[in-house]
């Protein structure tokens, strides 16, 4: 098994995204996919920003930066699906 690759997964995303759209998602798995694809780029956005603010010498601007990206996540945790695609 092992991780898709790049085309594989843009291949997945565009047939899910299709599926949505026509209403064929009925076991949820279309959802599902690009609720986590949606979900992993903001934490993988979450990992950049601590890893920036971390080299930054933990600065004021981007302990904001990190606080309001934050805040995303914790949204999305809360109202999952609101602010994705």
């Amino acid at each position: 098994m092992g991780r898709p690759t790049k085309q594989e997964l843009t291949e997945a995303l565009a047939e899910a995204a299709r599926m949505r759209e026509q209403g064929q998602d009925p076991n949820h798995i279309a959802k599902s996919l690009l609720n986590h694809d949606y979900r992993l780029k903001l934490l993988e956005q979450l990992y950049d920003q601590v890893e920036h603010y971390l080299r930054s010498g933990q600065s004021s601007t981007e302990h904001s930066k990190l606080t309001r990206l934050m805040e995303k996540v914790r949204s999305e945790e809360r109202h999952p699906g609101l602010d994705s695609h």
